[in-house]
């Protein structure tokens, strides 16, 4: 078992950093007229998926991170969505949005299989334990 002790540990937070440099790469082609529109609502979905796995994480609580935890879930679902309007919109090319799309749906189930073990797990969250073991989980 590895010991998590910050939120940049976990496998999933990488995960969606890359899921977010895969985003801001497919809307840098985007036309200019979908800045403020498609382009800035799919990096902020993405992003979103990144910064719920670390804000939960530093809430110092199972309960909390888990529902944070499904807030990153719900934002790679809105990512998925989205692609499929830039495809359609022919944006973006079959290849890519597959990729993503499945890139997408990987970190939801990793972000699936970490809320069960928080929900199952004995520990209640580092707020509860000293600063120096955080977690022990198996790399998810």
């Amino acid at each position: 078992m590895a010991t998590v002790q910050k939120f940049e540990d976990l496998e999933v937070w990488r995960d969606a950093r890359e899921l977010v440099k895969r985003v801001y790469h497919l809307t840098a082609r985007f036309p200019k007229h979908e800045t403020f529109g498609l382009t800035n609502q799919l990096r902020r979905a993405a992003v979103s998926v990144m910064s719920n796995i670390a804000e939960g994480f530093e809430r110092g609580s199972n309960n909390e991170f888990v529902q944070f935890l499904f807030m990153a879930r719900a934002s790679c679902a809105e990512v998925r969505s989205q692609v499929y309007v830039a495809l359609d919109l022919s944006y973006a090319p079959q290849a890519e949005v597959e990729a993503l799309r499945e890139h997408s749906e990987k970190l939801s189930r990793r972000l699936k299989t970490l809320i069960d073990y928080l929900r199952h797990s004995d520990m209640k969250g580092h707020k509860f334990h000293d600063e120096q073991s955080i977690y022990s989980v198996e790399q998810l």
